[in-house]
């Protein structure tokens, strides 16, 4: 059984704890972070790429709301909070589930399944899959499955939910988290140098503070989280 990462924000300690026990339920998740303010796990999504957010809304200084517009990566968000008021514009942002406190393990279950029945849904849709042998991989691009050899791939971008895939002759928009098509060990050629870009390393020329430049002269930014990335390939 695949198992999902998730993480856990609410600034009251009591919900927190009954949250991540609710959550150590299901084999299917692995909390990877438990944290009680925005900032916190702001910081962490910086270095981490997760499936599952539980959020709370109402947060000291920057609330919920606004920590999943800057956290849409995140496939699947669950909104765990007593504003029942909110429930419509938690929705324009891409929440999967909305639970109101207080509320039981059977309503929190039933949010996991959905969880879970999305999440294999995603997988489904194949959003990639590699050829059998080769140096070639199929992308979804839009309706269509389009070939495109690995060696030809200079680097990856982030674009909220999507990813860009960038050759020397076309750019390619992927419905796909640039952090999902990392896992894949059909990627392990390429290094994550910021958190909207990934460059296979082969095309790396130079390397300084700041940027990373290919082979064709294009120069990427290095994200100060990042530097370590580079520094395990000098």
């Amino acid at each position: 059984m695949k198992v999902f990462s998730c993480i856990i924000v609410d600034d009251d300690e009591m919900d927190r704890l009954m949250v991540v026990a609710y959550t150590k339920r299901f084999t299917a998740l692995d909390i990877v972070g438990v944290f009680d303010s925005a900032e916190k796990a702001l910081f962490f999504l910086e270095k981490n790429t997760v499936d599952v957010a539980f959020l709370d809304i109402e947060l000291e200084n920057e609330n919920g709301i606004e920590l999943r517009k800057k956290a849409l990566t995140i496939p699947c968000c669950i909104f765990i909070t007593s504003h029942s008021e909110l429930a419509a514009e938690t929705f324009m942002i891409d929440t999967l589930d909305f639970i109101v406190k207080p509320y039981n393990f059977i309503r929190f279950e039933q949010a996991i399944s959905r969880v879970l029945e999305y999440m294999e849904l995603r997988h489904k849709a194949a959003l990639f899959e590699t050829s059998i042998g080769g140096d070639v991989v199929y992308l979804k691009v839009g309706n269509e499955q389009i070939k495109i050899k690995m060696h030809d791939i200079l680097y990856l971008e982030a674009l909220k939910n999507h990813t860009i895939v960038v050759t020397d002759k076309k750019r390619y928009c992927v419905f796909s988290f640039i952090g999902e098509l990392l896992q894949d060990t059909f990627f392990e050629s390429f290094v994550r140098i910021h958190r909207s870009f990934a460059v296979q390393k082969k095309f790396i020329e130079k390397i300084n503070a700041t940027e990373v430049q290919l082979h064709n002269n294009t120069k990427i930014p290095i994200g100060r989280s990042y530097k370590d990335n580079l520094n395990l390939i000098l």
